[in-house]
């Protein structure tokens, strides 16, 4: 299950992190080009990258039914307000490039944006309040203090802040593929500001765990968990330091997405054997049924040798750009008809005015 958590952080979490970048790029002449850089970069991959999530989902309810149960009645509420801020981003991200209004496609670009936050700050939410032991083993209703401890919420700003670090290093990797210099210093700075607010962020979770749930500190600070923290912490300088040199853009992308995989892992190493802190629920007294591990784990391993090679092909097709659609032409070859007048006819019949070399389109405009 933290495999599975691990890619969709590594590999969704980035997508989220392109939202909060389109959101902070300013107006429409400003950020119209990061905008387009975040749009590439995010269309060919988003909606599959949500596997993962699917994958965490069936592994926790059906291998430890009795702490899924008690996760989602505890934290049923920003359970609800992910889902729902997955729901608005994938509407708001596919809407907005069909939309020819302005005033329609800022506000679709703003629920993707917002939305982009929502999601993951909740995720991290509940994170945080199962590591403090706020999730009882028999919770049956809804809680709010459980996720609005000190510690849930500054995990919830944590996760946001691991998403923006991760996209942003992403994107300078894909800038620089592209040879576009001022996106690839533009997304640098971000990348730079972004470790330094994550690493903030993770501290103030560690020093926070010292008053919440001392044994968990204890694991991180100085226990089996402190290799992943040291890990985590030299990714993190190392892709600070390598992000501004130019060089091995997929060096740096593998370490930052190394070092966010190390909190991950620091986490659950830090927790074992416990599910649910401060209860009596176990990987071994909480599970399913042998026979149904072994199910999992042989399903699981099927599943990765289908999905895993698609996920190869998808990310060698959009990284040479060959899942982009040239839309001038593709508009003309199904769409349109030649009138001749010299302007063009649509097939329902109404009649627009050829765009000149260079003019921006409405949608452009936007």
């Amino acid at each position: 299950m933290l495999a599975a958590v691990t890619l969709y952080a590594v590999l969704g979490g980035a997508d989220f992190g392109g939202g909060l970048w389109d959101l902070l790029a300013g107006g429409d002449t400003r950020g119209r080009a990061p905008r387009r850089l975040i749009d590439e970069s995010i269309t060919p991959v988003w909606e599959a990258n949500h596997v993962w999530l699917i994958f965490c989902l069936v592994i926790f309810w059906t291998a430890f039914p009795h702490a899924f149960a008690a996760v989602m009645n505890t934290c049923a509420l920003p359970l609800w307000l992910a889902m729902f801020g997955i729901v608005l981003r994938g509407a708001g991200f596919a809407f907005r490039k069909e939309v020819s209004h302005l005033g329609l496609m800022r506000a679709a670009g703003a629920t993707f944006a917002l939305s982009s936050l929502l999601t993951p700050f909740f995720m991290g939410t509940v994170i945080g309040a199962i590591a403090t032991g706020a999730v009882p083993a028999g919770g049956s209703r809804a809680s709010l203090a459980a996720w609005t401890s000190s510690t849930a919420l500054l995990a919830g700003f944590l996760f946001v802040a691991a998403c923006a670090y991760l996209a942003a290093v992403y994107l300078v990797g894909e800038a620089a593929r592209r040879g576009e210099r001022q996106l690839e210093a533009y997304f640098t700075l971000r990348a730079r500001v972004a470790a330094i607010v994550a690493g903030a962020l993770s501290l103030a979770v560690l020093a926070d765990l010292h008053g919440s749930d001392h044994a968990l500190y204890a694991r991180l600070s100085g226990g089996r968990s402190l290799p992943l923290v040291i890990v985590a912490g030299v990714c993190g300088l190392a892709v600070f330091a390598w992000v501004s040199t130019g060089r091995r853009r997929g060096v740096v992308r593998a370490i930052a997405a190394l070092g966010v995989a190390a909190v991950i892992w620091g986490w659950g190493a830090a927790q074992y054997p416990m599910l649910l802190p401060g209860t009596d629920l176990t990987l071994t007294n909480a599970g399913a049924p042998r026979s149904m591990f072994v199910a999992l784990v042989i399903l699981f391993i099927i599943a990765l040798l289908l999905v895993g090679p698609s996920f190869v092909l998808l990310f060698t097709l959009q990284s040479r750009r060959t899942l982009y659609a040239d839309t001038d032409h593709l508009l003309a070859a199904t769409a349109l008809v030649a009138d001749p007048s010299g302007d063009h006819k649509p097939a329902n019949g109404h009649t627009t005015s050829p765009r000149h070399e260079g003019q921006p389109t409405d949608k452009e405009e936007g």
